[in-house]
């Protein structure tokens, strides 16, 4: 058994089991890749201030995102194809949250359906959510998102237009993979992967297969799906899915300060600073890098929560410095499922609160709500100064 000190240990693993064109979807980014890289690299420019002769006894990482309990504040974000990383992918990614105490996103482009999940776990999770033209299937998921109790909609505001995966577009990307030449020649090497999704019925998009008029197979789907992203989302638009959710709403995807105010107008529970983990607008700023202008734009008037490159505990301490309530893994609980399944995921999380509490104690904290931007230090122009 390999020994799991890091995220990386698990990327490693990961990278052996999955089928290639569903590593090159979870770790790549758009165009160049550059904001991609940086909303890793970002975090390195940030220092902790090490401090001594204090108390760390007692400490605790227990806090709250939107009002829940949280035994870190971590949750896992929605990640599009889970159920193609690890045989029903979602329910054992669900599973291992609940049991560690952090929340769940499930994702619109999910394997496994909202009802599969909810049947599987006792928590109420929460749902992320893309604004279609479908008006009607927007309807009726809100509805049954509502029905399986999840406690909180996420809706995501940056993919109106699909940005251009280059590895995407040439692995030919689908849910189930096409069986070509190549991806035969990759699949036969995973073989550990393949009986696992043969022992399963979750393989094709759970949210939508079924739930959409005249969509009964992959290709069709395709074409639907590639059609239906609203370009014409506005905020009168989330403003009128927020009134038909009726609950707690996270709007996902503000990497400006404007867009957060505007968020703010319109009723939002918490926004997540976050620029799609790179995969859409190339040449973005890094969410860390965003997060502290879009602080000093709403204050403590609304919850603002981060996401994007965050790969170990001290990058959630980073981030907590800095004024997020809460941050989001995709990549790293992703790595734990691919590699190991629901163990791997709570290995994860495991790796990560570890990472957080001891860098915590050597800050001099005993509690992460005491985290502020004393225990770390921030270059003079780590926002830059743009003209």
């Amino acid at each position: 058994m390999t020994v799991i000190t890091e995220i990386n240990d698990l990327k490693r693993i990961y990278e052996r089991r999955v089928p290639r064109m569903f590593f090159d979807y979870t770790e790549s980014g758009s165009w160049t890749e550059q904001t991609f890289r940086e909303n890793s690299s970002d975090f390195d420019q940030l220092r902790l201030r090490q401090r001594v002769a204090v108390d760390m006894t007692g400490r605790s990482t227990a806090s709250q995102m939107i009002g829940e309990d949280v035994a870190m504040p971590v949750a896992l974000a929605p990640v599009g194809l889970t159920g193609m990383q690890h045989a029903d992918g979602e329910i054992k990614a669900a599973k291992a949250a609940e049991a560690f105490g952090v929340p769940f996103t499930l994702s619109t482009m999910s394997i496994c359906s909202i009802e599969a999940v909810a049947e599987q776990t006792d928590k109420p999770f929460w749902f992320q959510l893309y604004a279609m033209k479908d008006e009607d299937y927007v309807r009726r998921l809100v509805e049954r998102a509502k029905a399986a109790k999840c406690s909180a909609l996420v809706i995501t505001l940056d993919l109106q237009i699909l940005g251009q995966r280059h590895k995407d577009v040439k692995n030919g990307l689908s849910a189930p993979p096409k069986l070509t030449p190549k991806t035969i020649a990759n699949l036969m090497t995973k073989w550990t992967w393949g009986l696992q999704m043969l022992g399963t019925k979750n393989r094709e998009f759970g949210n939508i297969v079924g739930h959409v008029e005249g969509i009964s197979d992959t290709s069709q789907l395709s074409s639907w799906t590639a059609e239906q992203f609203d370009p014409a989302l506005d905020w009168d638009k989330i403003a009128k899915i927020k009134e038909m959710w009726g609950g707690k709403v996270i709007l996902k995807g503000v990497l400006d300060a404007e867009d957060a105010k505007m968020a703010l107008k319109v009723g939002a529970d918490a926004i997540v600073v976050s620029n799609h983990g790179g995969r859409q607008l190339d040449g973005a700023m890094s969410s860390i890098k965003m997060l502290q202008p879009i602080l000093d734009a709403v204050g403590d008037q609304i919850e603002v929560h981060m996401d994007g490159g965050i790969r170990s505990g001290q990058d959630v301490l980073k981030a907590l410095a800095m004024g997020a309530k809460g941050t989001y893994i995709g990549r790293a609980f992703i790595y734990g499922l691919g590699a190991m399944g629901q163990e791997g995921v709570t290995k994860a999380l495991e790796v990560i609160h570890k990472e957080l509490d001891t860098s915590m104690a050597l800050c001099g904290k005993r509690n992460v709500g005491e985290l502020t931007n004393d225990v770390i230090m921030v270059p003079k122009d780590f926002s830059g100064d743009w003209v």
